[in-house]
């Protein structure tokens, strides 16, 4: 399933110019009160993938494909439950979070984006009562759209191709950005590196096996897979275009 456009789009994504515009602290801020959307809807997809490979529902019934449920089960098990870089364990999100909060990031809008749902507002209309770029609430609302309404292979090729394959480059790219992120955000640090090496290892191939027996079952499914997964990866583009502009204009 690696068509040209598609692996074209990828290298595009991972050489983006916005890495080379974190060149300050306030920068810095900037770019995660946006990606924190991005960390955050990165679960959706994963539990999409568990709702529909394995029972998380009552009464209990034997999942169709073990194999398929084990892979998603583990790469559960990383990202909602992981060991924390300190003491116990933590959600990437979680730790998400404590790195804005080290670098003095904005959290406001992202937990109001929380706590809204957990108050039974649905995650669209809390998209639109909180402050967030326009390209953020776009990308999560076609997030959304496609973990709620897509076949099942297609979550997976997005999860693939716009998340697991992609993340490890991007972050080396953060990595290697500035030298005052390794000063100013340890935490940051710690979590760009887990991701790179989780993904690198053990969920990259885990959501490359998935996608091959997803898509094995019927041969229109390949296709529509890099459809799927072309227009993640050119919305993540587009969002990063635009995070990028709003760095553009912060002044030292």
């Amino acid at each position: 399933m690696h068509q040209p456009l598609l692996e074209t789009a990828k290298l595009q994504l991972c050489r983006h110019s916005l890495f080379s515009e974190i060149t300050s602290l306030r920068k810095l801020q900037l770019f995660m009160e946006s990606h924190v959307f991005s960390v955050w809807d990165f679960m959706t997809l994963a539990k999409r993938l568990q709702q529909d490979l394995t029972c998380t529902r009552l009464p209990w019934l034997p999942p169709a494909d073990p194999h398929a449920a084990r892979l998603i089960n583990e790469v559960i098990l990383g990202e909602e439950s992981d060991l924390h870089p300190e003491t116990g364990y933590c959600s990437h999100f979680e730790l998400y979070l404590e790195a804005m909060a080290e670098v003095g990031a904005n959290t406001s809008s992202i937990n109001r984006f929380v706590a809204l749902q957990r108050q039974g507002l649905e995650a669209t209309a809390a998209l639109q009562a909180i402050e967030v770029l326009p390209g953020v609430a776009r990308f999560v609302s076609d997030t959304l759209q496609l973990a709620l309404n897509a076949p099942i292979h297609c979550v997976a090729a997005t999860f693939l191709h716009g998340r697991e394959h992609v993340i490890p480059g991007m972050f080396e790219r953060i990595l290697q950005s500035d030298e005052f992120i390794h000063r100013q955000a340890p935490t940051l640090c710690a979590y760009l590196k887990r991701h790179i090496e989780l993904d690198t290892q053990d969920h990259g191939p885990a959501a490359e096996q998935l996608l091959d027996r997803l898509t094995n079952a019927d041969p229109a499914y390949p296709q529509q897979a890099n459809d799927a997964a072309l227009a993640a990866v050119e919305g993540r583009i587009a969002l990063w275009d635009e995070v990028r502009a709003s760095l553009q204009e912060v002044h030292p």
